[in-house]
């Protein structure tokens, strides 16, 4: 390992307290890498607008940076456990290439200054991740809505078969659900938009740092004007996000428990994809949903990373290296569910119903509601109404298609009222 900055002359270092201590944060660090180099570029330019770097100087470390990001990204450089962490790597890269001059880069930060300004330049392309592919999952599901919105499905609650339903009714529902995920991570994202870049350790530094150049140019939103509360954000802005994320998860999660039971010989209502299915290593006659299996999982990861940070967060003001902690949880949150997302979208393109099966699935008791309400629009009370539907000798085969078109209420198969969506869609574009 490099020679540490804040090392002490005299004092001896533990190599098992330094591991533990450094915990994984080499290994996390490399998905904050770029980030890391990104801000650092900015901070070289603030210094230089200051007056503690020359123009030669920002040259020499800008070049390096860029020549660092193109190797990290060649695998030419490797962040591995000879460095304390990403920082560190940096830094020792600057002062191997360009002597006393990569020393100055330190100038005015903190090593939380520099996880914490990546982590959140981090945190906004994820959240654009989020976002972009949230509002993808809803265009599709709104598609298919107009295309296939009198198409009978059974509707079940509680599990048992209950009314006539519609393919346009459930794709509306996972268009509306998706749509207000997309809502919730554009408003995190512009909530999370602030730059904590020259804040140092949380009480800012004896030099005027150009902090409105760096929020320039790093593509923020806005300056985190308070140093302290750049401390304070870091977990909070972190858990917003995770937030956001779980909201689409838990979507995903029921989306995925449905297409689990549709697709199975019980239901037969679904065909998936063969690339989204697996066979089984010992019964040849399979082929398993494996994929929507591990979307429906994937929420368990983010859920844990959400309550690690949660449980960090009980802190007095000011750093604390327990915070160091939130780097894992925000990888792991956000690794496991955007993974699971970005799938979404070409999975609802690509499955496909199977008619036949669903019309099979209604049975003359699923026209029972339908029954109630025509005899209390007939005058008769709705509890009266109510009790004679509830008599099966009063059930027949019904008409899906009839059904479908009087649920008339907005929001039902007769009035799916998708132009309000697409237009709430299309504010997202």
């Amino acid at each position: 390992m490099t020679d540490l900055l804040w090392q002490k002359p005299g004092v001896k270092l533990d190599t098992r307290i330094q591991q533990f201590c450094a915990g994984d944060d080499v290994i996390l660090d490399r998905e904050f890498f770029l980030f890391d180099i990104q801000a650092s570029v900015a901070h070289a330019e603030g210094l230089q607008r200051i007056g503690i770097l020359d123009a030669d100087e920002l040259a020499g470390i800008v070049h390096e940076l860029e020549a660092l990001a193109a190797d990290f990204e060649a695998g030419r450089f490797v962040l591995d456990d000879r460095y304390e962490d990403g920082h560190s790597a940096i830094e020792a890269r600057l002062i191997d290439r360009l002597g006393d001059t990569g020393r100055k880069i330190h100038t005015g930060r903190s090593r939380n200054d520099q996880v914490l300004v990546a982590t959140r330049l981090w945190l906004k392309d994820r959240l654009a991740r989020l976002l972009a592919s949230c509002r993808e999952a809803a265009t599709v599901a709104l598609h298919r809505a107009e295309a296939e919105a009198l198409l009978p499905l059974p509707g079940y609650t509680h599990l048992q078969r209950a009314v006539v339903s519609s393919a346009g009714m459930w794709w509306s529902a996972w268009a509306e659900a998706f749509i207000d995920d997309a809502t919730r991570a554009r408003d995190t994202l512009a909530w999370v938009d602030a730059n904590p870049l020259g804040s140092a350790a949380g009480y800012g530094v004896n030099l005027p740092l150009d902090r409105d150049h760096t929020t320039q140019a790093l593509g923020f939103g806005r300056m985190q004007v308070s140093a302290t509360y750049a401390q304070l954000s870091r977990g909070k802005f972190e858990l917003a996000a995770i937030e956001a994320l779980s909201s689409a998860m838990l979507d995903l999660r029921r989306l995925a428990w449905d297409l689990s039971l549709f697709t199975s010989a019980e239901f037969g209502f679904v065909a998936l994809p063969a690339q989204y299915t697996t066979g089984s290593s010992i019964m040849p006659n399979k082929r398993n949903p494996d994929v929507i299996e591990l979307m429906r999982a994937s929420y368990a990861s983010v859920a844990a990373g959400r309550t690690e940070i949660e449980h960090l967060l009980s802190l007095p003001s000011g750093y604390h290296r327990d915070l160091q902690f939130s780097k894992g949880a925000i990888f792991h949150a956000f690794g496991r569910g955007l993974g699971a997302l970005e799938l979404l979208p070409d999975l609802l393109r690509n499955m496909q119903w199977k008619p036949d099966a669903m019309r099979a699935a209604l049975d003359p008791s699923m026209y029972a509601t339908d029954l109630a309400i025509d005899l209390a629009r007939e005058g008769v009370p709705f509890r009266d109404a109510y009790r004679q539907a509830a008599d099966p000798a009063r059930w027949n085969e019904g008409d899906a298609d009839a059904s479908l078109v009087a649920r008339t209420s907005p929001g039902a198969a007769g009035d799916l009222r998708l132009d309000v969506l697409r237009e709430r869609l299309d504010v997202l574009d």
